[in-house]
Formats: structure tokens, sequence, C-alpha cells
């Protein structure tokens, strides 16, 4: 069914429309829903991009890794579903959620926000729909990616335009796609690390980012760079010695090289480097999930105990934090200036004078 636009009327008031979009998330810690997510995940050629026929990329998908990894994954989740409170249920789309709401009371009446998630719920075309059915008539697109990627922002890009590819009507669209420098980020972090510290004590700083194959950065994505960026000025801003942190790479998926230091390796072996009090933050997750939540505070922190560890925190996402929701808005603000406050001045009205001018009838 071919979608039909809303009618515009003369004289209403032009909104702002944010989108904001995360990774998303399985709906249930079962076999079944991580199977479903995992498929669609792992189907974005932006995610996987396979060296080889795709037709085998799939076959090996849907006959190997869809019949192994969704038990795991599964029980992974159920680990930390509902770790924010009773039937909260997913860490990164509770969080997310209450970020929206609270970018949208930070931006007051004259913006609408939606959230959508890249895989799984809300769709990225039910946020664009409500934005458009609010009177949203300039869309700015707002990946949590502080770090740019082709397997992540692109990835956004990539379904925004294909909903839009299916519209007759089109509003003015802003993407924003990455903020790994912007000021108030490294405010946010710098902040968060402080806070933590107040409770804890100042010790070593891992900086931990997700990890892409090494050949992406070879290919000419910049994430490995700004991962770098961000925690040099975070550093920076702490005034920290480069003994005093180390930025690595997590969540390594194949066999093929990713970007290293890896994480789990660089845990294990600082103990015999004589550090073993460390603290870990993740900069490039915009809110806690099942890489933080389970793969960091977890796994990785029994690998730096059992290499000879004795003291080991994670310093949380920024979350829904007052600084993190203060950087979202700033965001937006920047990249609204510009953007008319007037009506279109196009209508069913105006359509249909268009249709009966002179040169629009036949003959």
């Amino acid at each position: 069914m071919e979608y039909k636009s809303p009618n515009y009327q003369h004289g209403e008031q032009r909104k702002i429309g944010v989108l904001l979009v995360n990774l998303g998330t399985p709906q249930a810690p079962t076999k079944a829903a991580l199977k479903s997510y995992l498929k669609t995940f792992l189907s974005d050629p932006r995610v996987v991009e396979f060296q080889g026929p795709r037709w085998l990329w799939l076959l090996i998908l849907n006959v190997i890794i869809l019949n192994i990894r969704p038990k795991k994954s599964a029980e992974a989740y159920a680990g930390i579903w509902d770790e924010l409170g009773e039937n909260t249920g997913s860490p990164l789309l509770h969080i997310s959620q209450l970020q929206h709401q609270a970018l949208q009371q930070q931006l007051g009446d004259g913006v609408v926000v939606e959230l959508a998630m890249r895989y799984g719920q809300p769709s990225i075309e039910s946020g664009l729909d409500n934005l458009q059915k609010q009177g949203a008539h300039s869309v700015i697109i707002l990946p949590l990616y502080p770090q740019y990627s082709a397997s992540t922002s692109a990835s956004i890009f990539d379904a925004v335009t294909a909903v839009y590819q299916q519209r007759r009507w089109l509003p003015d669209v802003r993407f924003i796609s990455h903020y790994h420098d912007h000021d108030r980020y490294i405010e946010a972090l710098a902040q968060s690390v402080q806070s933590h510290q107040k409770q804890h004590g100042k010790q070593f700083l891992l900086m931990s980012f997700h990890g892409i194959p090494l050949r992406y950065l070879h290919k000419g994505d910049p994430y490995h760079c700004e991962c770098h960026k961000t925690g040099r000025l975070l550093a920076e801003r702490l005034g920290l010695q480069a003994h005093e942190y180390q930025v690595s790479f997590q969540s390594i998926f194949g066999r093929e090289p990713w970007l290293q230091p890896y994480t789990d390796a660089t845990l294990k072996a600082l103990p015999e480097k004589g550090i073993k009090a460390v603290q870990v933050i993740c900069p490039g997750f915009a809110a806690d999930c099942l890489e933080t939540l389970e793969e960091i505070v977890v796994e990785n922190q029994d690998y730096f105990m059992a290499a000879g560890g004795q003291s080991f925190s994670y310093v949380p996402a920024l979350n829904d934090s007052q600084a993190h929701i203060e950087l979202l808005a700033a965001l937006v603000n920047q990249h609204s200036q510009g953007l008319s406050s007037k009506d279109s001045g196009f209508n069913e009205h105006t359509a249909s004078r268009f249709q009966q001018h002179p040169f629009n009838q036949k003959g």
C-alpha cells in the first residue's frame, strides 16, 4: 500500500523533528527472540562486509550462526534483563526511553522527539511516520554513536533513506554523523569519571570502545581515529598521563583481525604489569547494554581478577544523565540553525489550483 502523506494547512507551525536512534535490542531474552534479532542485525551488509559472494554469507548465517549463537546470546541477555529494576526489561531500551523523555522535555514544545532502533522496535520507519504526523517539516537524525563508522552511523543513514525513497513528500533532513570531539561530550564523560572516582578513588582508566574489523580501517573508515581522539581529549580533560590510561577495543566477532589492543587481552595482561586496580569506561556506548553490563562488568572483570587483579569497577555510560541530555540538546540546536518556522505553503488547495493551471491541462 502506498504511503499517504498527511494533509498540511496554511498557517500551521512548522515543527522540527528529532529522531533519536540507537542500535536495538531483542524483544525478550529468549532463543527465538535472539534468532530474529541477530538475523536482522547480521544480515546488514554495513555490519558484515563479507569477503565473498553475498549468498555465501547468508548461507553461513542461516545454517550455522543462527543455529548456534542465539542460545548463548539469550543466556547473556537473561543475565541483564530487568537489571535496572523489576519489569524494566532490556536496559538499552529502558534507558533509551528515558533519554527520549528527557530530551523532549529539554527541547520544549517547538521540537518533537521520537525514539527508534536500527534493528528491532520501535522501528526507524515508525519514528519517521510519527514525526510527520506531528507536523515535523524538518527532521534531524541523531544516531547515538559518538564515533562514526560505516557499520553504525552509515547503516542508520541507509535505513532512513530507504524509508524516504518510498515517500512522495520529503522533509528537510539533517544527519548528525558523529560528535566524538564535542566539548560537551568530553565534559560529560569527564564528569562521569570524576563522580565515579569520588566513590572508588582514582585508578588506572581503561577506555574500551566497540571494535570493528581492521580491514574497515584500511578501507578508510575513520572510527579508529575518532575513538583515539575521544580517548586523548578525555585524558587531557582529566589530567591523565600516558601511563594512567589506555584505549582498547571489545566485542570481537569472527576470526579476522579487529582493531587492537583487545579489551579482554589487555585486562588479562595488566596485572603482570603491576596494574592491579582498574576502572573501565565505554565512551562509545550512549546507554548501558549487553556489551557493558555483561561483557565488561561480568566477563571481562572475571578475566582481570583471574589474572591477578585486585580491584575492578565500571564507570556507567552517560545514559540519561543531565550532562548527556544537555549534550544531545546542544547537538540538536546546533544542527537546527537556519531551519524555517514558517509553513510550506503547500496543501490540497494549492495542489488543486496547480492541476487547473493552463500549462497542466491536456489539449
